[in-house]
């Protein structure tokens, strides 16, 4: 018997702009879904402008259930679209 952790796959993504450093970490708090963790948030100047722009992706990370089968095939066959496996495991 084998198991398994799998959870959704779902990104949410986001476009910052502020005056600083500062005020772009304040946006990205106010602007993750519930459920979502910040992945990732490149930031870079603004061309011919004072400011700082940032495209923030949030990634669901809530949610993690356990599945078993008898085989790894069968376990890959009960992931659901828009799932992922994190781990798999003998039980």
């Amino acid at each position: 018997m084998l198991a398994a952790l799998i959870r959704p796959v779902e990104s949410h993504s986001v476009e910052l702009v502020g005056d600083s450093l500062h005020d772009v970490y304040a946006q990205l708090a106010e602007h993750a879904p519930e459920g979502f963790d910040l992945v990732s948030a490149p930031v870079r100047m603004l061309a011919g402008a004072q400011g700082i722009k940032a495209t923030a992706r949030f990634d669901r990370r809530d949610d993690v259930r356990e599945i078993e089968a008898d085989d790894m095939s069968a376990l890959e066959q009960m992931v659901p679209d828009g799932w992922q496996m994190l781990s798999v495991w003998k039980k």
